[in-house]
């Protein structure tokens, strides 16, 4: 069976459109369990990772590789278990690999990290996860 390459390959895609339009700044979504961030969730969590989603997130791999070599600015999100919700604006960011587990996060906490990184030059080059 065939892994996915949608996010890599619309990922290669998007960067080099903004290379050539000279956009600067990539703020992109990828998830706890991408790439350095593996086996960080939790016993249970990395369990049921590698049993769903193992193949999915081997493409978020080379999506965030893709991002990292390129030469815009950048942040990658990893939110943890995404929930429905309401924007709660208490969430935490976590940047430090030893603080990264498993929680859940609103999609509505999300995108308010999302729109606060455009002008916020804190987070550039950094991959932070996101609860709860």
């Amino acid at each position: 069976m065939r892994g996915t390459r949608l996010f890599s390959e619309a990922t290669r895609v998007l960067v080099n459109a903004m290379q050539d339009a000279g956009v600067k700044r990539l703020i992109s979504v990828t998830g706890l369990g991408a790439g350095d961030s593996r086996d960080k969730g939790g016993f249970l969590y990395d369990a049921a990772f590698h049993l769903f989603l193992d193949r999915v997130y081997l493409d978020k791999d080379a999506q965030e590789w893709i991002i990292r070599k390129s030469n815009l600015e950048w942040v990658i999100a990893r939110p943890a278990v995404l929930t429905n919700g309401p924007r709660t604006s208490t969430y935490r960011v976590l940047v430090n690999p030893h603080e990264w587990r498993s929680g859940f996060i609103p999609r509505a906490d999300v995108a308010d990290f999302l729109v606060r990184q455009i002008n916020d030059d804190t987070l550039l080059g950094q991959t932070p996860v996101l609860i709860g």
